[in-house]
């Protein structure tokens, strides 16, 4: 066997490895001398067949199988001399191998790439405090009250809080929004509609909520609006200053409810100091997550910033295709056409891509620490995993255990996952961290 190593780049080498035709005649014996004895031919014993009639029977599936062996060896063998740690096969070239030829096979494989680890013990954290601020609370106990307020009409003007109910028509550039909205005439012109004044949680024309106040039962304006950059549902509105005709219906005030034996009850406490206590905790442990998020976030990002390599690209594909189909997912749940993908698709795949080779990065750098720190996966793990997972899909924990032995791709998946996780759980465990003072 003769092997020739070549570096296409830093992470991708060539082998073209060579059998000579005594090597491809012995696995090709070995092929033919099993056939021969599984075969089943009419008028002979099993195993007692003439290698001549076998061959002429089953010479697709014997040069097949010849086919496989023979590139199998020819890979192994190149693996153990040249003694690489391949992530991905990228491509095989078989060329022609049969039985009295020689064969050449070249393989294309992307590498782990070699780089030295940085200090990676005490990479330095910030994170909030923890502990929720008596602000905080109130505007919690505030958002409670705030569910189960009524709405009664009110002869004034509106202010901030209230919600009043007015139709609204825009223009864009000297003409209506309904001649560019197409199908999203939401954005156009309605009837009525019931718009919060001065509200954290804008209605569906972005600013008008905050051009509301002070205006009364049967009011008519003209109100500018500003369309974000980014403004997807509509792009022809993206950036555009439009004016809106509004004219106001009627205006409610919000009646929150009294903080009273009723409202301490259907929040299962007996007082305001106890529903206050039950929101610090609940804050606390929110911020307690988040901080844990902001931690994981902070060491990846110092670990890829202390590290100069070219992720191997077979890699950065893979990854990028599973950014963009989640991308696409989740904005198509919140409403995002199809046919504006279509129009970003560049600056979509670039986005993509960026994100994809800083994720390979960072889980090459990850592998790495884990080797270092001997971090492995235990059966633990495995069961952890099963039984999350069990809940999250609403299957059985025996079934997602069965589906992971019957795809080995997938339990390595799940493997490496879980590996990237707890070498981060300890880079934050040996990270130095500072808290920020509101």
């Amino acid at each position: 066997m003769n092997i020739q190593l070549s570096t296409v780049s830093e992470s991708r080498k060539n082998l073209v490895v060579t059998l000579d035709k005594t090597e491809v005649d012995t696995e090709h014996s070995a092929v033919l001398a099993e056939y021969v004895r599984q075969a089943r031919l009419p008028g002979f014993r099993p195993g007692k067949a003439p290698a001549a009639l076998v061959i002429k029977r089953f010479a697709k599936e014997i040069a097949e199988e010849l086919k496989q062996k023979v590139v199998t060896k020819a890979y192994q063998g190149a693996l153990e001399k040249e003694k690489l740690e391949v992530l991905n096969v990228v491509s095989v070239e078989e060329g022609k191998i049969e039985a009295g030829l020689s064969a050449a096979i070249t393989v294309t494989v992307d590498v782990r790439p070699e780089f030295a680890l940085p200090d990676y013990v005490g990479l330095p954290t910030q994170v909030g405090p923890a502990d929720p601020t008596d602000a905080e609370i109130d505007g919690v106990v505030l958002g409670l009250r705030s569910e189960r307020a009524d709405f009664k009409p009110a002869e004034r003007a509106a202010a901030k809080g209230d919600y009043v109910k007015l139709s609204y028509e825009g223009s864009v550039d000297g003409k209506k929004i309904a001649e560019v909205a197409g199908d999203k005439q939401l954005y156009a012109a309605v009837p009525q509609t019931w718009e919060e004044v001065e509200g954290a949680n804008e209605g569906i024309i972005p600013g008008l909520g905050r051009n509301l106040a002070g205006l009364s039962k049967g009011d008519k304006r003209t109100v500018p609006v500003s369309f974000p950059a980014d403004f997807k549902p509509v792009p022809a509105l993206a950036g555009k200053a439009a004016e809106y005709a509004i004219e106001i219906q009627e205006v409610r005030e919000r009646i929150l409810p009294e903080l009273d034996a009723e409202f301490f009850k259907a929040h299962r406490v007996d007082d305001l100091e106890g529903l206050r206590s039950q929101i610090r905790t609940s804050l606390k442990l929110q911020k307690e997550k988040q901080n844990r998020a902001t931690q994981r976030s902070q060491v990846t990002q110092a670990l890829a910033e202390k590290v100069n390599f070219e992720p191997p690209s077979s890699l950065v594909e893979a990854e990028t295709q599973g950014v963009l189909r989640q991308f696409i997912e989740e904005n198509m749940r919140r409403g995002i056409p199809a046919e504006q993908f279509e129009k970003d698709k560049k600056e979509l795949f670039e986005g993509a891509r960026k994100a994809a080779s800083s994720r390979v990065k960072v889980q090459l750098i990850l592998a790495k620490i884990a080797e270092a720190e001997k971090i492995s996966v235990t059966d633990r793990d495995i069961d952890l995993f099963i039984r999350n997972e069990a809940a999250r899909s609403n299957r059985s924990p025996d079934k997602v255990a069965k589906d992971l032995t019957r795809n080995r791709e997938a339990l390595r998946s799940v493997q490496q996952s879980i590996i990237f996780d707890k070498s981060v759980d300890f880079l934050v465990s040996k990270a130095s961290l500072s808290v920020t003072q509101p």
